[in-house]
């Protein structure tokens, strides 16, 4: 081949990214547009998906005149999105017929409360790994299908697909010739059967979206087709591969091939994936069964733990107890106190997660005394978001069977040095933190550049210098078990439903 770069665009919830790499796989350059969010009603959240397509046709466009290349350079475009938000359009036209709802809408959660009701969670559960939730895209389009004027109609006579972000972008890509998604797309919908690999016509019948709305299921590493719009490229043809789900693809992009590695994705909460092999697992306890990728025709998966407020717990010090104003004050208030002392901070904002699973548990500062601190409650808050990720990790091995290797981190709070250490030593694992911040795209060109040939094999991407520090163990057992002790203490003291 004699193309130097890749092309990867970064659809996710608040933007649209792209990037320019090269075969070093370093990253040449960058552009970022933002796209409106709106909120007509409440708990619903809405995009303008032709507003989003247009962004990323600019986002394209920018990336490679501040690179100063051509489409003649490029290899292939690559595609990571935000998974379950739903799009119908009418291929007639190649227009929405109705707003893309986005994952966190819940105008649906009346709609899967009735579906519970009816027994049909084990169903989905069973198929999908999934549990029966608005977060999804079945109900999204049932949603769509049931309540938009004139839909029926375009049902009626054939004139209506549907698709997640990346069936939207490849659609509109190649012109209207290619209606396709990859296997992590797929398996978000909960129409998608992770066993059969096939969309699954029972719970096509249960949400009532036919299944000939949906796109074809393809391999990540596949070539989905070539561009087509003369307004993105002109007359240069250039594959579409590499697509994958944005949080799949950070577990792809932090290089987890083996099983029992996991990543943390460190943000407002925390998303725990772990590569559990070639066989789905069927976990409990709210943890959610995946297809990490599919490669080649074979699929790997994964189990997912969410920890619903981790770094928000810093932002609810600074901004509602008004202990530090920036994170440079933070760190230098840390610095005086090595050790919590024994304070606790349980941030149950929204109830607990994983694994105490109580919506009704309360938020609570524990073991404080006359010498306590600001630095100490600070620290406390820190280190809760990684007795989060501890307790996950117990889970994922407990329900999975499968060991943790080591943790790889992103996001965020993963520029902490003293977290990421703090983490290190409740595992008793290495923690390994990588110099690359775009994981998700980068995870993206990895499976299309090995795909279509830009690299040689996944061994080569490997041995890529990608690891910024690793932070191995450092403390004694028996400290790490007091420390831990101390922390399901101060959680049993705030859980409501024993």
């Amino acid at each position: 081949m004699n193309k130097s770069y890749l092309l990867a665009i970064d659809q996710s919830t608040s933007g649209t990214k792209a990037l320019v790499v090269n075969r070093e796989g370093t990253i040449v350059t960058r552009s970022t547009i933002s796209h409106i969010t709106s909120y007509p009603e409440l708990g619903w959240v809405e995009q303008d998906p032709m507003e989003i397509y247009n962004n990323v046709k600019r986002a394209a466009h920018e990336a490679m005149i501040s690179a100063g290349i051509g489409a003649e350079t490029l290899a292939a475009i690559t595609i990571t999105n935000q998974r379950e938000t739903a799009v119908i359009w009418d291929r007639m036209t190649g227009l929405p017929v109705y707003q893309a709802i986005v994952w966190q809408c819940q105008r649906t959660a009346d709609l899967c409360a009735a579906y519970k009701s009816a027994g049909s969670e084990e169903l989905v559960r069973s198929k999908t790994g999934l549990m029966l939730d608005p977060y999804f895209s079945a109900a999204k389009w049932q949603w769509i299908l049931q309540h938009v004027e004139g839909v029926q109609a375009k049902l009626a006579a054939g004139h209506l697909l549907a698709g997640t972000m990346d069936s939207w972008l490849i659609w509109k890509l190649t012109s209207g010739h290619v209606h396709a998604t990859d296997y992590t797309n797929a398996s978000r919908t909960s129409l998608f059967n992770i066993h059969t690999l096939k969309w699954d016509e029972e719970l096509c019948s249960l949400f009532e979206v036919p299944s000939s709305l949906l796109p074809e299921v393809k391999s990540s590493d596949a070539i989905f087709g070539y561009t087509e719009d003369p307004t993105l490229f002109g007359e240069n043809r250039v594959p579409i591969t590499g697509v994958i789900g944005d949080s799949q693809a950070a577990l792809f992009g932090n290089q987890c091939f083996s099983v029992g590695m996991a990543k943390a994705t460190y943000g407002t909460g925390t998303s725990i994936l772990m590569n559990v092999g070639d066989k789905p697992i069927q976990a409990g306890n709210g943890l959610v069964s995946a297809i990490a990728w599919g490669i080649d025709g074979k699929v790997t998966y994964a189990v997912e733990a969410i920890i619903r407020t981790s770094g928000d717990c810093l932002s609810w010090v600074r901004d509602n107890l008004g202990l530090f104003r920036t994170f440079g004050e933070m760190e230098e208030l840390l610095q005086e106190v090595p050790d919590s002392e024994g304070v606790y901070l349980v941030p149950a904002f929204v109830g607990l997660g994983a694994p105490y699973w109580d919506s009704y548990a309360k938020a609570s500062i524990t073991g404080m005394n006359r010498g306590t601190t600001k630095a100490h409650i600070i620290r406390a808050a820190l280190e809760s978001i990684a007795y989060q990720v501890y307790d996950a990790v117990n889970l994922l091995e407990k329900e999975t069977g499968v060991t943790l290797q080591e943790l790889r981190a992103d996001g965020g709070a993963s520029e902490n040095v003293g977290l990421m250490q703090f983490q290190s030593n409740l595992l008793g694992k290495n923690v390994v933190k990588s110099k690359v911040a775009e994981l998700s795209p980068m995870g993206s060109v990895y499976i299309g550049g090995v795909g279509i040939g830009f690299w040689t094999s996944l061994s080569e991407i490997t041995h890529k210098d990608t690891a910024c520090h690793i932070y191995l163990p450092s403390i004694e057992i028996e400290v790490r078990e007091a420390y831990c002790a101390g922390w399901k203490k101060a959680v049993n003291s705030v859980l409501q439903e024993k």
